[in-house]
């Protein structure tokens, strides 16, 4: 009976110890866990890891390190993103009318859901010439490029197709990351008391915010090239048979004109250029004709003497 009375206590003092070492374990699970939070520096966009760095939080009893973002793989197959292509072609065709044909681009655009990016025409040698640029949705790119080859005389062409899935995957994932960081920043933020402790936090999300925004900017950009495909189309009239046209007798005396204006220029730079020469040879030349005229006038002073 007192074998039973002491193995029952013995057991029970087992499971005392046993409760009592769960208990201080999860509790210390509990607040190891409940006192982490966010802090970070600068970032790194293409490896999208943050250095971390020291931030008091009010109440934590030192000083806090900011677990680092986790990034997200690049792997395309995983991620359920479709595939993003940036499609674009330049063209080149031969058209009687570059004005006509200009407006006629324009139309096709706006028949494909696109609009009118520029145009720009220019009067060259007998004819025009003109360079339009439209912008038509992704999926009416290959029946626009069959509506700009049908409207004159193809000269050239050539379309690009590039693939930017996992330049596109990458900056969702360092928005993701980014995002999730300013989320922590905010929660500690407001756990934060002391005025050093909000600046230092306050310039975590001002850097966090900046880069943030440039990522937004940039997958904005790339989704207007992926969604709005770009044609650029060159217009050029054909040469006149037989090359230039007839006779053109205002551009004759025009070029006669320059001609004559041409001379009269080089005359002058000459004159200019051999001033200097001209005045010494005329001083040079009055020289001459002084001592030739004073010897000239010394023997008639001789007779006249003699005469005398």
């Amino acid at each position: 009976m007192k074998y039973k009375i002491h193995a029952i206590i013995v057991a029970c003092i087992l499971i005392a110890g046993a409760a009592g070492y769960m208990v201080f374990s999860s509790g210390t699970f509990a607040s190891t866990h409940s006192s982490q939070g966010v802090a970070g520096g600068s970032s790194d966009l293409k490896g999208y890891s943050l250095a971390t760095e020291n931030v008091m939080v009010p109440g934590s009893g030192g000083a806090v390190i900011a677990p680092e973002p986790t990034s997200v793989s690049s792997d395309v197959g995983g991620t359920g993103i479709d595939t993003k292509i940036i499609s674009t072609a330049d063209v080149t065709l031969e058209v009687s009318d570059v004005t006509a044909t200009a407006d006629a681009l324009k139309n096709l655009a706006i028949a494909q859901g696109g609009y009118l990016s520029s145009t720009d025409i220019q009067n060259y040698g007998s004819g025009l010439t003109g360079t339009v640029i439209i912008r038509v949705p992704q999926a009416g790119f290959d029946s626009a490029i069959a509506g700009v080859k049908s409207l004159g005389t193809v000269k050239s062409i050539s379309t690009s197709r590039q693939d930017v899935t996992e330049q596109y995957v990458d900056l969702q994932a360092q928005k993701t990351s980014y995002t999730n960081q300013l989320a922590q920043y905010n929660v500690i933020m407001k756990q934060s008391t002391k005025v050093e402790d909000i600046i230092a936090v306050q310039e975590q999300i001002d850097a966090v915010q900046t880069q943030l925004d440039e990522l937004n900017g940039r997958l904005n950009y790339l989704n207007n090239r992926i969604d709005i495909s770009t044609i650029t189309v060159s217009l050029q009239e054909p040469e006149p048979v037989g090359g230039q046209a007839g006779h053109d007798f205002v551009a004759t005396i025009n070029e006669g004109i320059a001609g004559f204006l041409g001379m009269i220029d080089v005359l002058i730079i000459g004159l200019f250029t051999l001033l200097p020469l001209i005045i010494l040879g005329g001083i040079g030349y009055g020289v001459y004709r002084w001592h030739r005229g004073k010897k000239a006038m010394a023997p008639v002073q001789t007779e006249e003497k003699k005469q005398d």
